[in-house]
């Protein structure tokens, strides 16, 4: 599922933004923060608008700063959805990037498998600068994205942050420790929606998880917060921390 709220408070790309560099990796650009002496990667795989969402990449620099080595691919080859463009909506642009033809524009079935293969060989891209583990987290589209990852074992961690178009299944094909941050006020995954995974995730005690349904924030907060709103930040800080932590402890 994916509608409005996939599209709304879109960010003010600047592909100059953040601390880090781009740089090819494994075919595709990719912004890259933190340092390789740590061995342990991170990457952050964007929602529909890219890797330079300036939040974004701020999260990544923050990933960094905190010993890992972090990615953030460009998945669209410099096309992020454009929400300014009126005559390409989402149901269109997303038919360019990897999408089954909708019936209706905000409810269709959607395959992220041109992400997941893309992220092979950036996977393997960061091995051979003698990384060892690696851990993915995916916001909105992203979310998709990982939870393919994990079902192969490719990451050896994984978190979702408020997710589109994960289901019930994908959840249970889960291999590796997942996080699953999550929106009071989502119509994409909504609470009931995440406690059904929490159940399957519960069901499964080989599986590390952890689910965390945020109060009073709404789907994207973590990225698409406004910064000058302390409140704002300061939610998507405590997801950050989460998230973070996640990885501190799994990816080793």
């Amino acid at each position: 599922m994916s509608g409005p709220q996939c599209c709304e408070n879109p960010p003010a790309l600047n592909p100059v933004s953040g601390s880090g560099h781009v740089e090819k990796l494994g075919g595709l650009d990719a912004y890259v923060s933190g340092s390789l002496d740590s061995k342990l990667c991170v990457i952050l795989i964007s929602d529909v608008f890219g890797y330079e969402a300036p939040n974004l990449r701020a999260l990544a620099d923050k990933v960094g700063a905190s010993g890992f080595y972090v990615v953030v691919p460009d998945y669209f080859y410099g096309d992020p959805f454009d929400a300014s463009n009126q005559e390409r909506p989402i149901s269109l642009w997303i038919k360019d990037h990897g999408a089954i033809p909708p019936e209706n524009q905000f409810h269709f079935p959607f395959s992220q498998d041109k992400g997941f293969e893309d992220t092979k060989p950036v996977i393997e891209a960061v091995k051979t600068k003698g990384i060892t583990a690696i851990g993915a987290a995916g916001m909105c589209w992203g979310a998709k994205v990982v939870v393919e990852l994990s079902k192969q074992e490719l990451v050896q961690a994984a978190v979702l942050l408020h997710p589109s178009f994960v289901t019930v299944d994908d959840i249970k094909g889960g291999k590796v420790p997942i996080a699953i941050l999550g929106a009071e006020i989502d119509q994409v995954s909504p609470p009931a929606l995440l406690k059904q995974f929490e159940e399957i995730l519960a069901s499964k005690p080989e599986v590390n998880s952890y689910v965390k349904i945020y109060p009073k924030v709404a789907h994207g907060w973590t990225v698409r917060y406004k910064t000058d709103d302390p409140e704002a930040v300061k939610a998507a800080e405590e997801a950050h921390k989460e998230m973070l932590d996640w990885f501190v402890t799994y990816v080793k």
